[in-house]
């Protein structure tokens, strides 16, 4: 979730929770990897067609999710990308991207849909989000200010993600929220060491402040956090985010139907011509 990698870093491996009601006490093996057969409906691990389900994901409509994310401008965005992309194509990348991520969120039944945005609003944008601009410098400060204002402006739990996960679903964001009625926070995991989501029934900065980002800790430190502050912590699966071009194709893979993929795809044909 940092401006140019989602916040995530490697070498994450995060302690294996006690016993939890919401979500199953381990989707993570000894070894800190995901364990297929424990997800159950509601770790929002149901099979979908091409990444994407047709129909809106279950779930109670509570609560509110945020997406936090920059306009996709060339040069801006997804930086790590270029070489070998192009500027140009490392935007269309992160839209591609953005656009994914939004329609999940769009699909999921919660009761509000945020952006919290660094630049303008594009075609990228469904409707029934609420806008809201980025505020602070660090990506600590960005953090803490989206999951305040959000909770200010509807006191519900929040739920967060960064716009570098185009394979996440709805009914993984569900799941998401459904923990929040029985835990105080939800964590989710990236493979290179950071997390692609954070949920909190009670959002307060000092979770988040001082958090040091763009490190290969910054999951484990964030991790560590929340359960010093004496928070239960529910665990979701490990997702990739895309940070390099070995990312985009393996996230690509995955979801073979998305925007990004295709995106990808295009950007590979224009290439070999």
């Amino acid at each position: 979730m940092t401006p140019e990698r989602n916040d995530v870093r490697r070498g994450v491996n995060p302690e294996r929770n006690d016993e939890r009601r919401g979500v199953d006490p381990e989707q993570h093996d000894e070894r800190g990897g995901v364990n297929p057969e424990q997800r159950g409906v509601r770790q929002g691990m149901t099979p979908e067609r091409n990444g994407v389900p047709d129909d809106p994901a279950p779930g109670g409509g509570e609560g509110q999710i945020v997406v936090i994310a920059k306009e996709p401008v060339p040069g801006r965005v997804k930086t790590r990308l270029t070489p070998p992309f192009t500027p140009v194509e490392a935007a269309a990348l992160a839209s591609a991207a953005l656009a994914d991520t939004l329609d999940a969120v769009a699909r999921a039944r919660v009761r509000r849909r945020v952006l919290a945005l660094r630049g303008r609003t594009g075609p990228w944008l469904p409707p029934g989000f609420i806008v809201l601009p980025q505020r602070g410098d660090g990506l600590d400060e960005r953090l803490a200010a989206a999951f305040g204002d959000a909770h200010r402006a509807h006191p519900e739990p929040v739920v967060l993600i960064g716009m570098d996960t185009p394979q996440v679903t709805s009914p993984l964001l569900v799941s998401a929220m459904d923990a929040l009625t029985v835990r105080d926070a939800v964590f989710g995991p990236a493979a290179d060491g950071g997390f692609w989501l954070l949920g909190l029934r009670r959002p307060d900065p000092a979770l988040l402040l001082g958090i040091p980002m763009s490190l290969p800790t910054t999951g484990s430190e964030q991790l560590r956090r929340l359960r010093a502050a004496g928070l239960s912590v529910g665990l979701l699966p490990v997702l990739r985010d895309v940070d390099t071009a070995e990312d985009a194709a393996a996230v690509a893979a995955e979801t073979p139907s998305s925007r990004f993929a295709a995106t990808l795809a295009g950007i590979r044909v224009g290439a070999a011509r």
